[in-house]
């Protein structure tokens, strides 16, 4: 009926006005137009919300990152982005990317690799708003505010270029098939990185406190901009530190000075509840984030609306490496090579005794199968190592129960779980704040018990003390203090399976650690009594000198390389080369 009504009016229009110009010059009443629909709050409302679901394509646009639906969770996570990195050990076949680039192996792609050189349909929806937006008939704070919003979204997406590639084409502008953008070379990295921190630098100051969103999940605020320009910064500084570049200190100051206004002014804080034994992962394990005062920004998973399947994948991961565990510091504060403390790793259940507990809540202890209900709680023994019949394997020995949550897979068909995924939390920004502090070199320890000491609180941990920070031997060759090793390893234990340990390891200017092969748990005859009917290979440690799990042994992984002038940037693809003449490979993949 409401058709019939809305033909009848255009009708009497019409012969109202007969031939005049001016009607016919009307813009269309039945559909929406540029012209017609830029007016309201609401209008800018709803175009920024289309920006949240093109982000929500993690592969095209790798920033707030999250799980894929259905197949694709089995890689598409930001839980596997460490597999990138040394945290993790991924075998399956399904996740031959990370083994290829966290190998060195990677090869220049004919098309745009997943996470890499492609998304910039999502560059050309933020430019067509930022055009647009003032045309709204609304105060200029509001209009400051979705502004704001495009623009962190935009110089987000932008360091995650540079990060990967460089430098990188710069566009601030709708393109149309005629642009001479289309075939110009791309801007160099600090002149981007300066684009990007002008847009990161206007959404810390326009976006709004709050969005009266009760942290539903909704919109990103102000704190999380400060947040992701910490993040950014941080990368920036370090990465013009240890590669070479102009004013890292700039990089550094603003890095600092972003976490340390969310910290002193936001409404966020780390989520304690006093037990030490749960509380580092709790939060990581439940389905409904809504409210904790840590979580600042997640990507909300329903039944109905929006699922996952990534649970069913954790065995997919391979499990943690030798060398993500042994970073755990002893209770006494040391590491494992200075306690005496230290059990040794003759059997698992000696790798958890007298260590941070936050060793615990992120790797399973053989007792605490039952507690999780681990494989929807199927009673066997655990670890189970690949080869094992039954249950779930590990190919290093090492379960990763960080974020496992049993209760999202027990009765649930394919692709109907729900487990969130956090992409801002409040912990991230003590840790941005006291690596910032210790590179300039002003870090006290006043910085230290407002950021790591506080992280140390939530499990029980000594603090870490100025003029007593423990030189591990392992770590010498970095070329760096102890005071900034310890940092990075606090960084790697509280952040880890979060997605930053790549390019933490990039930055640093450390892709040697990338050279020493994946290694798994102690081997010898209990072991292999202990698991029977494990299949795995060998191999002595050179330190140690004692036997342990060789992962990637007889695989085309088995040997790392990582080229110091080619591996810190991935390579443009071949069809991006050849549709514009005027970008030029990185240096070593031509």
């Amino acid at each position: 009926m409401t058709k019939y009504i809305k033909i009848s009016m255009l009708a009497a229009a019409l012969l109202m006005n007969g031939c005049n110009d001016e009607f016919l010059e009307r813009k269309p009443l039945d559909r929406v137009t540029n012209e017609t629909f830029w007016n309201t709050e609401n209008d800018l409302r709803v175009y920024n919300n289309g920006l949240y679901d093109l982000a929500r394509n993690d592969d095209n646009v790798p920033i707030m990152m999250g799980h894929y639906q259905g197949f694709e969770s089995n890689w598409g996570s930001i839980w596997f982005q460490d597999e990138f990195a040394d945290n993790m050990a991924p075998k399956h076949a399904r996740h031959v990317l990370f083994q290829r680039i966290r190998s060195g192996k990677h090869t220049v792609p004919a098309g745009a690799q997943e996470f890499g050189y492609k998304g910039w349909n999502f560059v050309r929806a933020i430019n067509i708003g930022l055009a647009n937006y003032n045309k709204a008939i609304v105060a200029d704070n509001i209009k400051d505010r979705y502004i704001a919003e495009a623009r962190l979204f935009r110089g987000w997406f932008y360091s995650d270029k540079v990060s990967k590639f460089g430098d990188a084409p710069w566009v601030e502008k709708e393109l149309n098939t005629t642009s001479e953008e289309l075939f110009a070379a791309r801007m160099p990295r600090e002149q981007v990185m300066d684009k990007v921190l002008e847009d990161l630098n206007f959404a810390s100051a326009k976006l709004p406190d709050s969005w009266n969103d009760g942290n539903a999940p909704g919109r990103l605020n102000r704190w999380c901009a400060l947040l992701v320009k910490s993040r950014v910064c941080l990368f920036e500084g370090t990465w013009r530190k240890y590669h070479g570049g102009t004013d890292p200190e700039k990089w550094l100051t603003a890095a600092a000075e972003a976490a340390k206004e969310l910290m002193d002014k936001g409404p966020y804080s780390l989520h304690v509840t006093g037990d030490t034994t749960s509380d580092y992962n709790a939060y990581h394990r439940i389905l409904n984030l809504a409210g904790n005062k840590e979580v600042m920004y997640w990507r909300k998973y329903q039944l109905g609306v929006y699922t996952n399947h990534v649970q069913s994948y954790f065995e997919y991961t391979g499990g943690a490496s030798k060398s993500m565990v042994e970073d755990y510091l002893c209770t006494d504060g040391l590491p494992i090579t200075l306690s005496k403390l230290y059990k040794g790793d003759d059997k698992i259940e000696d790798v958890f005794e007298n260590r941070d507990p936050r060793l615990r809540q992120t790797v399973l202890h053989p007792a605490d199968a039952a507690k999780y209900k681990y494989h929807l709680g199927d009673g066997r023994t655990y670890p189970r190592i690949v080869g094992m019949a039954g249950g779930y394997t590990t190919e290093t020995g090492y379960h990763i129960i960080k974020h496992y949550n049993a209760d999202d897979m027990i009765g649930k068909a394919f692709d109907t779980a729900e487990s969130p995924a956090i992409t801002l939390r409040f912990g991230e920004a003590l840790l941005n704040y006291a690596e910032a502090k210790a590179e300039l070199n002003t870090l006290t320890q006043g910085d230290l018990d407002i950021t790591i000491n506080k992280l140390r609180d939530r499990v029980g941990m000594p603090h870490m003390v100025l003029g007593k920070i423990p030189v591990d031997p392992r770590y010498t060759g970095d070329g760096v203090s102890p005071l900034i090793s310890e940092i990075r390893r606090e960084r790697r234990v509280e952040l880890f399976m979060e997605g930053f340990r790549y390019n933490d390891i990039k930055r640093w200017k450390q892709g040697k650690k990338l050279l020493i092969p994946t290694m798994g748990m102690r081997w010898d005859a209990a072991a292999q009594a202990r698991y029977p009917g494990a299949v795995i290979k060998t191999a002595v440690d050179p330190v140690s000198q004692k036997t342990y799990i060789d992962v990637y042994q007889g695989t085309d992984w088995a040997t790392p390389v990582f080229d110091e002038a080619k591996h810190y940037l991935w390579p443009i693809p071949l069809n991006s080369l050849a549709q514009n003449p005027a970008i030029k490979q990185n240096p070593g993949w031509q």
